[in-house]
């Protein structure tokens, strides 16, 4: 099979689309240590092959800073589509298994105090449950009181046992999963819209944490 190819300006264009919104959650504090990543789609999906490729973020990098090293290209099984001495993210085949299932354009991880303490508090329940909070219309939701259920899976140490996990758990209308005391993956059709779903869960997360807190 042929290798992915992209042009000189997909791959310039996701480079910097991912620049741009690393720096906005970096300066929110959301990659605590080297933690989190991000990626977004290069080019264009080859459907009937189920061959594609995206750019994400290197493995072990700082992402309060820019350097050349920052991001790397891979194709729909997480392996790099140019010769380099980068690695992706860990997770990258998580990512993977997101856009073959949802078509996404865009994913972002993030690790905060917010979605690791909530997702460790409805563990056992399997989902974080919201109700009735206005931002729910983030996700297109325009249900007066709207009830929605965001799935929690378990933080296994071997990803791909994650990975075969990710199938059964996803909720179409709903574009994030938690990882129990880890962080949060949204999606969205590009990265505009990816963060926007992210915002609007990190404020759900914290807006349950402290309605929780008031149930005491």
């Amino acid at each position: 099979m042929n290798p992915i190819e992209l042009t000189l300006e997909q791959k310039q264009r996701a480079f910097s689309e991912l620049r741009d919104i690393k720096k906005t959650l970096a300066d929110r504090g959301w990659f605590p240590g080297t933690s989190g990543n991000l990626s977004i789609r290069a080019g264009e999906h080859d459907k009937d092959n189920g061959r594609f490729a995206f750019a994400i973020t290197s493995s072990g990098k700082d992402k309060s800073v820019h350097t050349p090293e920052d991001f790397l290209l891979v194709n729909e099984a997480g392996k790099p589509i140019e010769p380099t001495a980068l690695k992706p993210s860990a997770e990258t085949l998580i990512h993977c298994e997101l856009y073959r299932l949802t078509g996404c354009g865009a994913i972002l991880h993030v690790h905060t105090v917010f979605n690791n303490v909530i997702s460790e508090w409805f563990a056992d329940r399997g989902s974080i449950p919201v109700e009735g909070v206005e931002l729910i219309k983030a996700f297109n939701i325009w249900q007066e009181e709207a009830v929605i259920d965001i799935p929690i899976l378990p933080n296994y140490t071997d990803i791909p046992r994650i990975a075969a996990l990710v199938e059964g758990s996803l909720n179409p209308a709903i574009p994030g999963i938690v990882l129990r005391k880890h962080g949060i993956y949204a999606w969205g059709a590009n990265a505009f819209e990816a963060k926007r779903h992210l915002e609007a869960f990190e404020f759900l997360f914290e807006y349950v944490y402290r309605l929780e807190l008031l149930k005491r």
